[in-house]
């Protein structure tokens, strides 16, 4: 029986046991399973977290998301979601303690047992998210000419930048036939390398390493036209830096391949809506269904999609009316066959009509020197970064603007034109004012336009040998050749009648001697020749009495013979001479309006004869060469590390505007140039001449007192043993002429520097309008008063500076006195008054006298302005103190003067009508800012911070506590900001017996004031309220 019993038994208890074995567990290891299913959820939800930043920062990285990664973040977030019911019913039964039914437990258990697996092998599975994002170190964009490539890369580096993905983010322009050395400057001026090395293969190294020591970096290489090795630039990325990343354009898709680019991105061109879109809003069009849009959406059409003919033709018709919209439309009907021209991509009559439309609006006399302006730029090599200042002396050489007289007038009129031609989009800006820049296929369309006609040009780079041609070059009338071999061997003699502009460019070379050697017959023929650009070339100027008509000659880093005596018949007007070698300037260059001369080499010995009157010139010795938006139409002379005489500039002291000194050797300007000079001098800029003491001597009269006469501003930086501006003292006691004209002044960095203006000097700065002073820690005195003691004690006149805006004196730690001998009537003009870290301060204007009629002096500064000063302050627009640690008040109050100098008007109400901004920082004995019997007028105050100022008590104090009857209300409706920060003594804000209204205020902050009373509330209109309760 038993054994029959046994054997029944398992078959019916296996199947029991086998369907009640999950049962039970589901009933009796719920615990377990909440907390298996919990924690693997919470695992989950953290991988998917890990996850979803590793594709973030892949995607900033350009890297390639798998779509297997994509699909487990799918899945992740499915089953995060569909869990979350589950989880809220654990979550729920936690919270409030209540134990479910058994049938409740058991779904649960065995809903929770179910999911917990699938999250399990998605955990699993989640390991290979890393391996599945394929990292790219280099993305092609590629698409036809005018697309907006370029465009599209700018905006990602901008992008980049602005969202911090990349460490450095250097963007450079590849042409079709690149300069490396430009290139490798352009890159490594962004990682703030100096090359050591001469050679471009040393150079590469350099860069290669310094690039390998940042780690995220994005290299964006414009207008790439072949295959081509960034190493040899010094650029690494794959193996040799993973954290390099490389966005490429080019025009071609086969160059992208060539390159290896992991990904490939074609740019197309425009949808019809997206082109009408970006058409209407560059041409200023309304979103309408006028007549005028109707014709405007068929020119839109006629630009085939291409951004840059939508941009050139939309600014060109922009405030056409009907008709003209009308005749553009026709125009490009009857131009279409031009669109044959592969070349230009279909933009040529696009650009045609832009170009035409560059008469509009001139007068006759003008129509076509906008014009000639543009052909004039599209002489200048592909990309390159064109120096303005280069294209205005060579428009005024080829005659542009005929009808403005002086070469003023001329720059700015070619000025307006390249701004012309920037808006209408046939020129682009950069990143430099100083320069412009023209697109390629834009150039090309003007290499279009000048192939035949009376404006015939020939633009060739990195030319090899002489073109055996010459009888072709006979109808030119512009010829660049850029880079060209140093081997070349130039022709004797060239007959080029027409030729009126030449462009002759050598190319670079390491060893540094590869110069092209050009003979002293090459310009003879070259009758017509007006403007002669040559850059690293070997000459003699003896065949230049041929060229009477050439008006500008610019030779840079060139070698010049026979100078000083082969230019005495021709009319030259304008001589730049950058880094070239010279004998002397000839006096028989009578015709000559503008000189601009610059030579890095410190030693040269330069001279300018006497009978040589250059009405404007430009002279940069010692220092590097720049260009500056002012030039041609002053006098400026820059001398840096000059070790030779002076005698060479001695003639041009005498008519001076400008005058730059860096690093240089005298103790004394002007006694060691001599008398009578520097009297025309504007704008003087002093920097670490380190020998210097004084500006000037004093000491006799005889015609020094006029030096400095004209003098607008002062520049002083860096002087470590200037001890005043003028030495000694006037033997006549009279007022120093010098300086008299003065109005902007900035002294940094003169640390044995004790007293700026003397009492001589001081009485004559009636038109000084703005006053800076930084790091000189052994000033004393501003205004000085006690150096001529003697002088000046019968002298009750006091100093004035009536035209005084601006007072900003940072950090001198020994200032004592600002404007101690400054009457307060003469500074009715002060806006802004900012002092900060002047610790040893005793005074800055003149104060009141006691009542034994002896001025007011304090060991140390203990308020700002008396009353009479402040009264007389009308002007005053902007007040900041910083660091001022014995301040106890902004302003005396009435009964700590005496009662002379408290009169009826002692009494009279203060106001500040101008003042817009109050700021009050780190003055550790400040108590209160306005001590009166009464809150003073400030109409115009938009903001007031008082920020770490731990003694006080008081914004605005009453002299008496009042008894307080009815609330006087005040409003500051100007006041957009107040901030009180880190006051703990501070008690009130507004005073008891006031109702302070805030209408404007935007920002109220007030942080760290534990022992204020006021309130503040805010009404119905959204006015702020300040009250502080009896």
């Amino acid at each position: 029986m038993a054994e029959f019993v046994a054997p029944c038994f398992k078959c019916v208890a296996d199947p029991v046991k086998e369907y009640a074995s999950p049962y039970f567990r589901f009933f009796f290891c719920y615990e377990k399973i909440v907390q298996d299913f919990t924690n693997q959820r919470n695992a989950l939800k953290l991988r998917k977290q890990r996850v979803d930043t590793d594709v973030d920062e892949a995607k900033n990285q350009i890297e390639v998301i798998y779509e297997d990664v994509e699909d487990w973040l799918r899945r992740a977030k499915q089953e995060l979601e569909e869990t979350q019911n589950l989880q809220d019913e654990i979550d729920r039964v936690k919270y409030f303690k209540w134990c479910p039914k058994l049938g409740w437990r058991y779904g649960l258990s065995k809903k929770l047992a179910e999911k917990t697996p699938i999250i399990s092998k998605l955990l699993e599975t989640s390991d290979f998210a890393k391996e599945a994002i394929k990292a790219v170190n280099m993305i092609g964009l590629y698409g036809m000419p005018g697309v907006g490539k370029t465009t599209l890369a700018k905006e990602v580096g901008k992008h980049a930048r602005e969202q911090k993905l990349f460490d450095k983010v250097v963007m450079f322009t590849m042409t079709q036939n690149p300069n490396i050395r430009t290139i490798q400057d352009e890159v490594a001026k962004m990682f703030g390398l100096n090359f050591h090395s001469n050679t471009e293969k040393g150079r590469a190294e350099e860069l290669f390493r310094s690039m390998q020591g940042v780690k995220k970096i994005l290299v964006i290489v414009d207008d790439l036209w072949e295959e081509f090795r960034l190493e040899s630039i010094g650029i690494p990325f794959g193996d040799d830096h993973k954290g390099c990343k490389i966005l490429l354009t080019t025009r071609h898709q086969q160059v992208c391949t060539k390159m290896n680019c992991q990904k490939e991105i074609q740019l197309g061109i425009l949808t019809e809506d997206e082109a009408w879109v970006l058409f209407r809003d560059k041409a200023g069009l309304d979103d309408d269904c006028s007549s005028l849009n109707e014709v405007a959406k068929e020119v839109a059409g006629e630009c085939k999609g291409l951004p840059l003919a939508i941009d050139t033709v939309a600014k060109a018709l922009k405030g056409e009316d009907l008709d003209g919209w009308k005749a553009a439309n026709q125009r490009f009907k009857d131009s279409r066959h031009l669109d044959n021209i592969e070349v230009l991509g279909g933009v040529l009559t696009a650009l045609k009509l832009s170009y035409d439309y560059l008469k509009k609006g001139n007068n006759q006399m003008t129509e076509n020197d906008i014009q000639l302006c543009f052909l004039l730029c599209s002489l200048f090599p592909e990309d390159a970064e064109i120096r303005i200042e280069i294209m205005i002396v060579c428009g005024i050489g080829v005659g542009l603007f005929p009808n403005a007289s002086f070469i003023e007038d001329k720059r700015k009129e070619i000025g307006v034109a390249l701004k012309k031609l920037q808006k209408s989009g046939l020129l682009l800006e950069t990143d430099d004012a100083g320069t412009i820049r023209m697109h390629d296929v834009v150039r090309d369309f003007a290499h279009w336009l000048t192939s035949t006609g009376e404006n015939r040009s020939m633009v060739k780079d990195k030319l090899k040998e002489w073109p055996n041609m010459v009888e072709s070059f006979k109808g030119y009338t512009a010829i660049a050749l850029w880079n060209c071999c140093s081997n070349i061997i130039f022709p004797d003699k060239v007959k080029f009648s027409e030729l009126k502009t030449l462009f002759l460019h050598g190319e670079w070379k390491e060893e540094g001697d590869g110069l092209l050697v050009v003979s002293s017959t090459f310009f003879e023929k070259m009758e017509a020749l007006q403007v002669l650009y040559l850059r690293r070339v070997k000459f003699s100027l003896k065949g230049f009495n041929w060229l009477l008509n050439l008006k500008t000659l610019w030779c840079e880093d060139c070698q010049l013979e026979n100078f000083s005596s082969s230019l005495k018949n021709i009319s030259l007007e304008i001589l730049a001479l950058i880094d070239t070698e010279i004998d002397k300037i000839s006096e028989d260059l009578v015709n000559l309006k503008y000189l601009r001369l610059a030579s890095r080499n410190r030693s040269s010995e330069f001279y300018f004869p006497p009978e040589l009157v250059v009405s404007r010139y430009d002279i940069n010795v010692g220092g590097q060469d720049f260009s500056f938006e002012e030039a041609l139409t002053i006098r400026r002379l820059r001398i840096v590390n000059f070790s030779s005489s002076l005698s060479a500039f001695k003639n041009l002291f005498c008519n001076v505007g400008k005058l730059k000194l860096n690093n240089f050797g005298l103790k004394i300007i002007v006694s060691r140039i001599g008398k009578k000079v520097l009297n025309e001098l504007t704008s003087p800029e002093l920097n670490s001449c380190d020998d210097m003491e004084f500006l000037t001597d004093i000491t006799r009269d005889q015609g020094l007192t006029v030096a400095f006469s004209d003098l607008e501003e002062l520049t002083i930086r860096g002087m470590v043993s200037l001890k005043g501006l003028c030495y000694g003292l006037s033997p006549s006691h009279r007022e120093i002429a010098s300086f008299t004209g003065l109005k902007v002044v900035t002294i940094r960095s003169c640390p044995k520097l004790k007293t700026i203006f003397s009492p001589c000097l001081a009485k004559g700065i009636l038109c000084i309008e703005e006053l800076y002073i930084k790091d000189c820690d052994g000033l004393e005195q501003v205004i000085g008063f006690a150096q001529e003691e003697e002088i000046t004690k019968n002298d009750s006149r006091l100093c004035s500076c009536p035209k005084l805006r601006i007072l900003d004196i940072w950090q001198c730690k020994s200032l004592k006195y600002v404007c101690a001998n400054t009457s307060t009537q003469g500074l009715q003009s002060l806006e802004s008054v900012k002092i900060r870290d002047c610790p040893q301060l005793v005074q800055i204007f003149k104060m009141e006298r006691n009542e034994n009629g002896e001025d007011v002096v304090v060991p140390q500064l203990r308020y700002i302005f008396s009353p009479t000063t402040a009264r007389s302050l009308s002007h005053l627009v902007d007040l900041f103190i910083d660091g001022c640690e014995e301040i106890e008040q902004l302003i005396l109050a009435n009964d700590q003067i005496s009662s002379s100098s408290s009169s009826d008007v002692g009494h009279q109400p203060i106001s500040f009508p101008n003042l817009t901004r109050i700021t009050i920082r780190n003055c550790g004995n400040l108590k209160s800012l306005f001590p009166f019997g009464y809150v003073p007028a400030l109409p115009k105050l938009e903001c007031l911070e008082v920020q770490m100022n731990f003694k006080l008590e008081q914004v605005f104090k009453l002299d008496d506590e009042p008894k307080v009857v009815v609330e006087e209300e005040m409003k500051f409706d100007q006041l957009e900001k107040l901030s009180l920060e880190h006051l703990p003594s501070l008690i009130h804000f507004s005073p008891k017996g006031y109702h302070f209204v805030l209408p404007t205020l935007e920002a109220l902050e007030v942080t760290f004031c534990p022992k204020l009373t006021t309130s503040f509330s805010i009404d119905s209109q959204e006015f702020v309220h300040c009250e502080t309760k009896v």
